[in-house]
């Protein structure tokens, strides 16, 4: 898969802080507002915090805009090209995006394979 510098880094940012279940679903042709979604899962509301913060240290680019993180249960990371979605497990299954967005191309980060889902 030949994806974006930006989306490499937030994938390795995501993963070396330890993110679960990491999806990368290509949106192109079928979303008005972004290409990619990258969903993750952290373990608490601190570990998102966390792992917002890494993003933006680590992707190198600056966010268009930043949701939810002082909570910490669904925090959303706006690259433009891609949005970073990191979810508690309950609000992941809450909301579902892998389900709203079923008709875009899935790809489960598996540590280090990519595998198409």
């Amino acid at each position: 898969m030949n994806f974006s510098e930006g989306i490499k880094r937030a994938i390795e940012a995501l993963r070396e802080k330890k993110a679960e279940d990491l999806v990368l679903i290509d949106l192109r042709g079928i979303c008005s507002f972004t290409d990619y979604f990258i969903i993750a899962t952290s373990s608490s509301t601190k570990h998102s915090q966390t792992l917002s913060e890494f993003l933006k240290e680590k992707v190198g680019i600056t966010p268009l805009g930043i949701e939810g993180e002082d909570r910490g249960e669904w925090v959303l990371v706006d690259y433009g090209d891609f949005i970073v979605h990191i979810f508690l497990e309950e609000k992941r299954n809450y909301y579902s995006l892998e389900t709203l967005w079923m008709d875009g191309k899935f790809y489960k980060l598996n540590h280090e394979t990519n595998s198409q889902g």
